[in-house]
């Protein structure tokens, strides 16, 4: 059995070698992203073509994500490169402090408008919470702060603000250059760093569209403030990502494992689909084998539904790139064994609003209830195996599809498996026979098997999907050379 859930890794100097990109989609990677917060346009480039490449040469297929900066509100930097901050001392964050000249006493901002959304009373978080600062006043174009943590501070460390808040636009100029470079390179996903709300999202997808792409948007939920409007986000995009590293800043590292399992919850009773991320496998930068509790961490998702798992500095600056592929690989596969991860009462009494999402539905409970070993979607946009994969199921569902950029698309759904397939005949029982074949072929289903398969009466046609046929290998041969 094929594993369900996809695997995200983030290129960068570690991955740069064609050998090592080689190893990590032998290790099984579905997606790979580049982080536009580093290295130069040509740089990224060359990667995305070069995972293109070297999928293509191995037969899978991989699709690219790139993800934007966004707004990182950060201090500047420090003369001696940093200082020590001691517990109870005073501390000042500087607006009109040139970015270079910060000291012991005061450091400037890249985000000047901060000392318009802070008061006293409120608490700021500086390098991922590491040091804490207790707003005392706000004095002009200075934030007078009392250290409640302190040690090394050093430069250009980030800032949150407890409980969230922050007004920083989630899109900066350096983004709406980066989205028509996500555009030049046919990215086949976007993501969008702290959105605030549903407007962030449809503004990003405005511009991509502008720029001539047309990637999936990935809302990456890393502000306290998108939680009250979640709904509205996931609706307008179409993926979110459970970006736990700020989030788990603003909101307080207890509160973060019951938010991201409700964020799961609520993706996949919105038919959305769901990316964990952040130091899944932290330890894995420096040693080749991960910790128990990043095997729990892993685990955890899978059994709670993610689509997919991420990987950042793990793959892109490790030393191991591969082998946290394949440890990753290893806890995935495991934790689908479980019994709760394959029973699904996910809608089972909604309302469908499409004949094609009908479908879909019919065909999973179907599926689930007859023995079925393979599903097979017939597919133009990747719609209906995307709502199928919003059913919990060991049933692998292979999306077979002549369009390339919705085979792509499709390495993000969860338990969904790209085919390249043309269909050449208007005969509907040769279609069946030729997709069968195909499966065999790739050793998916034997002799006996039930496979179910939908497609449209009209081929070629987006949301057309209205017919499911169920076929048993070895009996769906009509016509025969020999």
């Amino acid at each position: 059995m094929p594993r369900r859930t996809k695997i995200v890794a983030t290129l960068g100097p570690a991955t740069d070698d064609p050998k090592v990109m080689d190893k990590l989609i032998h290790a099984g990677v579905d997606v790979v992203r580049l982080n536009l917060s580093h290295d130069p346009h040509d740089q990224q480039r060359e990667r995305a073509e070069r995972i293109r490449d070297r999928s293509r040469a191995s037969g899978r297929q991989v699709g690219v994500l790139c993800d934007l900066q966004g707004p990182k509100i950060r201090i500047g930097r420090f003369k001696s490169d940093f200082v020590m901050l001691e517990e109870d001392g005073a501390f000042i964050l500087d607006a009109e402090c040139p970015l270079t000249d910060g000291d012991d006493e005061r450091v400037g901002l890249t985000y000047p408008d901060l000392i318009n959304d802070v008061a006293r009373g409120d608490t700021l978080l500086l390098d991922d919470g590491a040091i804490v600062l207790w707003i005392a006043e706000v004095e002009g174009k200075q934030v007078h702060c009392k250290v409640v943590v302190g040690g090394k501070l050093s430069n250009n460390k980030g800032i949150n603000k407890q409980g969230g808040g922050l007004s920083a636009p989630a899109l900066t100029e350096k983004d709406k250059q980066d989205i028509k470079f996500a555009a030049e390179i046919d990215a086949d996903y976007l993501a969008v760093s702290f959105v605030r709300c549903a407007d962030d999202v449809r503004e990003a997808r405005r511009l991509l569209e502008e720029a001539g792409g047309d990637g999936g948007i990935v809302a990456k939920i890393e502000r306290a403030e998108a939680l009250d409007v979640i709904e509205e986000i996931i609706e307008a995009s179409d993926a979110i990502m459970v970006a736990r590293g700020d989030l788990g800043v603003e909101i307080g590292d207890a509160e973060l494992p019951a938010v991201q399992k409700e964020l799961i919850r609520t993706a996949r009773r919105m038919n959305s689909v769901v990316i964990t991320a952040t130091q899944m496998m932290q330890s894995m930068i420096e040693s080749p084998i991960p910790t128990r509790a990043e095997v729990f961490d892993v685990a955890n998702a899978v059994l709670d539904g993610t689509d997919a798992v991420m990987l950042s500095a793990e793959t892109s600056v490790g030393k191991y790139p591969h082998k946290v592929v394949e440890a990753m690989d290893r806890v995935c596969i495991e934790a689908e064994k479980q019994a709760s991860v394959k029973r699904s009462k996910h809608r089972i009494d909604s309302v469908f609003g499409r004949v094609d999402e009908a479908i879909a539905m019919a065909s999973m409970y179907t599926a689930n209830h007859l023995g079925v070993k393979a599903i097979a979607a017939l597919t133009e946009s990747g719609s209906t195996p995307q709502w199928m994969s919003r059913i919990s199921s060991g049933i692998p569902i292979y999306a077979l599809t002549r369009n390339v950029k919705t085979r792509r698309k499709v390495t993000l759904f969860r338990g969904v498996y790209p085919v390249s397939f043309d269909v050449a005949s208007t005969d509907y029982n040769q279609v069946n026979e030729e997709v069968i074949d195909e499966l065999l072929r790739r050793g998916e289903v034997r002799d006996n098997d039930l496979v179910l398969i939908t497609k449209g009466d009209r081929s070629g046609v987006e949301g057309q999907t209205n017919i499911m046929k169920i076929m048993r290998v070895g009996e769906h041969m009509r016509y025969r050379g020999d």
